[in-house]
């Protein structure tokens, strides 16, 4: 009979792989079993167009993996992950040839957004600043999961971070902050108009100005493979094109965690409809881009930045948000871009450059964006389609295939408008616990949510060691 291993994690994303490394830590006994033939889920890198140009499928810039709990407390630096940081972490620019600036100063970002809002983003920030641990560590978790660490910040910072988008943005006179402030919601994937999406922008904000919006050398992958170098070096075991159907697939265990979506989980697990009303939200169309040269930005500040958000106004990037959840056809699609090669000259061969974009579309939506992507992108970067070199497509069919977790090709693992953000899979005490005593859920689809910073692994593996540990003391 084998031996009775404490835990298995069913699933080698970020989330996975940190809920395995911290029960690992522990002293427990620990594997780690992946469908795909390499780790990462979310976060990896592949030559996805031509050689030597090394994309990242999905996520590429990570404010919230730099300034992640979870990941802070791992020496993940000594297994070969190191951040660059881009001039500027974001750059929103404007058909004039002007940008607001995301840098990693208040002030020099204030002054950007012009005279008479300079004032309001210094007020609407400076409270926090100095305070982003306490910050993470009080908001990137279930909300009712104990009392906060930082009580008066949690107290000021909360009933911002609730606000929709829609309601904070009117404190700003002009065009440039309304717009910054948007596409920094935007990111959520969710319509401005949704409770949260507010606190979306501020905590991306507040991100650039106290950790940056770095990149990992070499791509996303780097934070995947020093997790799983990090999870060997405890005694834990990995085991990659490995496709889980039911539990009966996998060696007996104390606890089950899985960093799948709620209905793959329920499926496997035999759960039944136990996620049944478990909603899905919109989805992107992606286009990874290999180039001859830079970006050919009308702004300036745009070639140095990271993270380049496209589209000017408040209005265009809601009326694309709402679109998208309503389950409309791009027309003029708000565009989040990444030019990682900016600052990281592993990405691509000497003088040639990476590049990605995505535009948000309805979820299993399987028409082709491209033209509208590359229509939006040439009102700010003139002539940029004869420096592509090559380019990989995936829309919602696409995404959902090269991650399983993507159902529909929603990117977020499940629908983050409404109280959805917070209320996820599905109201409960301990989201990370199921109905199944020995089965836990640690993927994206719970708190905090969407995201490489592995904090819904950090938050599942505290669950599955005080439910392991109360057996362990019963059983005394």
């Amino acid at each position: 009979m084998p031996t009775m291993l404490d835990a298995v994690v069913v699933g080698a994303g970020p989330n996975g792989l940190t809920a395995a490394v911290e029960l690992a830590r522990r002293g427990l006994a620990v594997e780690v079993f992946e469908a795909a033939q390499t780790i990462g889920g979310g976060a990896r890198t592949e030559e996805l167009t031509l050689p030597g140009f090394r994309h990242d499928p999905c996520s590429a810039v990570h404010p919230l993996g730099v300034g992640s709990p979870a990941f802070n407390a791992m020496p993940l630096a000594r297994h070969g992950l190191t951040w660059l940081h881009p001039d500027l972490p974001m750059a929103h620019p404007f058909p004039d040839g002007t940008a607001a600036l995301l840098s990693r100063s208040v002030g020099e970002t204030a002054m950007s957004l012009g005279p008479r809002d300079a004032g309001t983003y210094r007020r609407l920030l400076t409270p926090f600043l100095g305070k982003w641990d306490a910050i993470a560590a009080d908001f990137l978790r279930t909300q009712w999961d104990g009392p906060p660490r930082d009580p008066l910040t949690y107290a000021r910072f909360g009933p911002v971070a609730v606000q929709p988008a829609a309601l904070l943005v009117r404190r700003f006179r002009e065009r440039k902050a309304r717009g910054m402030l948007a596409g920094l919601a935007a990111h959520g994937i969710a319509p401005l108009g949704s409770l949260g999406t507010g606190g979306m922008a501020l905590i991306f904000a507040l991100a650039a100005h106290s950790v940056g919006w770095p990149v990992p050398r070499g791509g996303s992958q780097a934070i995947s493979d020093a997790l799983g170098s990090y999870l060997r070096e405890q005694g834990g075991a990995i085991h990659t094109d490995f496709e889980v159907k039911r539990l009966d697939d996998l060696p007996p265990a104390r606890a089950y965690v899985f960093d799948t979506s709620p209905t793959a989980l329920a499926r496997i697990a035999g759960l039944g409809n136990a996620y049944r009303g478990y909603r899905y939200g919109p989805s992107v169309f992606k286009v990874d881009y290999a180039l001859d040269g830079p970006m050919p930005w009308t702004a300036e500040a745009a070639r140095r930045a990271g993270t380049v958000h496209i589209g000017p106004t408040y209005g265009e990037i809601s009326a694309a948000l709402r679109a998208a959840a309503d389950g409309r056809d791009p027309s003029v699609p708000f565009l989040i871009t990444a030019q990682p090669s900016v600052v990281d000259p592993t990405r691509a061969p000497a003088g040639k450059h990476t590049f990605w974009a995505y535009g948000h579309v309805p979820g299993g939506w399987e028409g082709d964006a491209l033209e509208v992507i590359e229509r939006q992108l040439d009102r700010f970067a003139p002539g940029f389609r004869d420096l592509v070199l090559a380019r990989a497509v995936a829309g919602p069919p696409g995404l959902a295939a090269r991650n399983a977790n993507y159902v529909g090709g929603d990117i977020a693992t499940g629908s983050v408008e409404g109280l959805r953000l917070l209320v996820r899979p599905k109201l409960t005490r301990v989201p990370y616990e199921t109905a199944h005593p020995s089965v836990f859920i640690c993927s994206s689809a719970t708190p905090p949510g969407p995201g490489v910073h592995g904090m819904s692994g950090h938050h599942a593996a505290r669950a599955v060691w005080r439910r392991l540990r109360g057996r362990a003391s019963g059983a005394g």
